[in-house]
């Protein structure tokens, strides 16, 4: 495929309004999510999750994109139509997570290194065949006090990152590149701020090594905020401003979009910081959305796993896909009070 096809799918991914939708969690995650609500864990249940905010009629009007699992890429809606086949009726990209799972870092176990790069040519090649025309790789970076992140942690995981998208444009597949400075800790903004610089400079120094097309790639960042045990929590405004700093410092302006990850943030928060960095523009970058729980929550909320609620759950995905649309054109809050 050429950098101008890989080009044409990410600006699609980025289109003005739209954003995309992250369903890529493991079977232990989702796990997780259903325990806390009583619903169990099946296959068959995972599936009908699924397909439930796939079939969601006039989603397709905010989501450009689905970030799927190797398990739901593989399965089928009711009437039998691949999973793949039903997003692109609605006019949604597929697109698939592609990594193994952080796991320690040797000689530094308090940090991860992501995992997945062995055979991953080859699972590209039967993931395209399958219907995915974009990939997702995500690395996890810890903040602890003066000493973490490592330059070492840094480093593996932005080449791993690097090797990664280099691989996916080879094969056909516009890659995202997920590299999650993360909340937990009692750090000020501030410092989420130098450590998110150091962590994209050095992981676009590997992609540029790697001959990574720019133009042919998203980048998918946390938000700079405040640790989540800091007894100072930035505002909104704060974390808007400060996220466009580090990004204007750290990005090249030829990536197509950036579109974030709502990384354990509430629903409202994820959508107002995205809504507050809009109203900021114009940018360099299409701002945009790759969000799970901040889509999902109340979806799976109203649904329950109860077939009786399918279209509860559905309407439930839909205003909140609606609702992240207006943050992606800086309209959040007239959308809040006509919704009022």
């Amino acid at each position: 495929m050429s950098v101008q096809e890989l080009q044409q799918i990410a600006r699609q991914l980025v289109a003005r309004g739209k954003g995309i939708l992250a369903a890529d969690e493991s079977s232990g995650t989702i796990k997780r999510r259903f325990d806390s609500l009583g619903i169990e864990s099946t296959e068959e249940n995972r599936r009908a999750y699924r397909d439930m905010l796939f079939t969601t009629p006039g989603v397709g009007d905010f989501i450009s994109g689905v970030i799927m699992y190797d398990e739901t890429i593989r399965q089928k809606s009711r009437d039998g139509t691949p999973f793949p086949k039903v997003l692109e009726k609605q006019g949604i990209v597929p697109g698939i997570k592609v990594d193994t799972g952080a796991h320690p870092l040797a000689k530094s176990p308090e940090e991860k290194v992501t995992e997945g790069l062995d055979g991953l040519r080859g699972r590209f090649e039967e993931y395209h065949k399958l219907g995915a025309r974009f990939s997702k790789w995500r690395a996890v970076i810890t903040i602890g006090g003066n000493e973490l992140p490592t330059p070492s942690c840094l480093d593996v995981n932005a080449h791993a990152l690097a090797r990664y998208a280099a691989l996916s444009q080879e094969t056909g597949l516009v890659p995202i590149v997920e590299p999650e400075v993360l909340m937990d800790g009692d750090h000020p903004i501030e410092r989420c701020y130098d450590v998110t610089c150091d962590t994209l400079h050095v992981v676009f120094d590997a992609l540029y090594e790697q001959r990574v097309e720019f133009e042919g790639m998203l980048l998918k960042p946390n938000m700079v905020v405040s640790g989540t045990e800091n007894a100072r929590q930035a505002g909104v405004e704060e974390v808007a401003k400060s996220t466009i700093a580090a990004l204007r410092a750290s990005v090249s302006a030829s990536v197509p979009g950036i579109v974030f990850l709502s990384g354990g943030q509430t629903d409202e928060a994820a959508t107002a910081h995205l809504d507050a960095m809009n109203r900021l523009g114009p940018h360099p970058w299409e701002l945009s959305f790759s969000y799970g729980r901040a889509l999902q929550a109340a979806a799976m909320k109203a649904w329950k796993g109860d077939p009786s609620n399918f279209e509860a759950g559905q309407r439930a995905f839909h205003h909140r896909s609606k609702l992240n649309s207006a943050a992606r054109l800086g309209e959040y809050t007239e959308a809040m009070e006509t919704a009022a």
